[in-house]
């Protein structure tokens, strides 16, 4: 059975306009989203910015505390920004 799991954060862009972002889990693979305002439909992030991937480990981090998340979850998650962030340290940021 595939765990579907949604989470959702703030962030600002380049130019200051706030931007919603959400990220959903189908299955093992986490798909990033964004909107400028709720009347816009979500648009997928094809490429999410590190910034992005690290607010989500967070977010994992603080569900897996409260059992709402496997705990092999974070290090799918950490394999994923590895893969596209080559030479991230991730240690300090626990």
């Amino acid at each position: 059975m595939a765990i579907k799991s949604e989470v959702g954060w703030t962030r600002k862009n380049e130019d200051g306009t706030k931007l919603e972002i959400s990220a959903r889990r189908f299955g093992r693979e986490w798909l990033f989203f964004h909107q400028l305002k709720r009347a816009e439909d979500w648009e997928p992030i094809k490429a999410p910015p590190l910034e992005d991937w690290l607010e989500l480990l967070d977010t994992v981090r603080r569900r897996i505390n409260r059992r709402l998340l496997p705990p092999d979850e974070e290090t799918r998650v950490k394999k994923m920004i590895y893969d596209r962030f080559p030479g991230t340290n991730l240690d300090e940021e626990s």
